[in-house]
């Protein structure tokens, strides 16, 4: 079964100003190593003229292709930074940018480590965090008389009602997560008594919004 995970819930960027050195982090969502590496190309010739374009992504089932980059920043002050705040907020499949137009003041190695830290969680917190949880839909028809006790029994279970149609029976359409499916079909069956005959569909990723996630809007 493939395990929910978490990441951005949309591609884009933060900006701060710190002792006139202008801090922009771009976050996106990414497949591969080669989307990452095209967004970091992209990002690095839109911004040819800042002092740096430091980088880092997260990638992988278990997070397990990690790389970074000080991109001429003082060894250890910017790219591992930027990827320990990826892998603190415990998302993947995003890479993070963060170009830095040099304002005329040094900041010093802590400086540098506070400011790309900073940077990309605050890009992280403002933008947003999703779950991703791979969901099958399961189709299944009820007697009018089991709908209302039904909705309270998913209710209180957890269980996502997607879409109800009402014909001659009621219809009812559910999102179960794929690794807990066989245990909410067996419950869904104990609950109706075994009069359960359900249709399952396809899985697919479905998101949530991350309840912890800081969203600045």
């Amino acid at each position: 079964m493939t395990k929910p995970y978490l990441t951005i819930k949309e591609t884009g960027n933060y900006t701060r100003i710190i002792k006139k050195s202008r801090f922009i982090t771009h976050l996106a969502r990414i497949q591969s190593e080669d989307e990452a590496k095209t967004i970091i190309d992209q990002i690095s010739h839109e911004n040819a003229k800042a002092n740096h374009n430091v980088y880092a992504y997260v990638l992988g089932d278990e997070s397990q292709i990690q790389r970074a980059s000080d991109n001429g920043e003082p060894s250890g002050t910017a790219g591992s930074p930027t990827l320990e705040g990826l892998l603190n907020h415990n998302i993947r499949d995003v890479v993070a940018v963060t170009t830095r137009y040099f304002g005329g003041i040094k900041l010093g190695a802590g400086g540098l480590i506070r400011a790309y830290a900073g940077n990309v969680n605050n890009a992280i917190e403002t933008i947003g965090i999703v779950a991703r949880i791979k969901q099958k839909t399961v189709t299944f028809q009820i007697p009018y008389a089991d709908l209302e006790p039904l909705q309270h029994f998913l209710t209180t279970h957890h269980l996502t009602i997607a879409k109800i149609d009402y014909g001659v029976n009621v219809t009812m359409t559910l999102y179960l997560d794929e690794d807990q499916l066989e245990a909410s079909l067996a419950l869904i069956n104990d609950f109706l008594n075994g009069q359960f005959s359900p249709k399952i569909g396809q899985s697919e990723y479905r998101e949530a919004p991350y309840p912890f996630a800081k969203n600045r809007e």
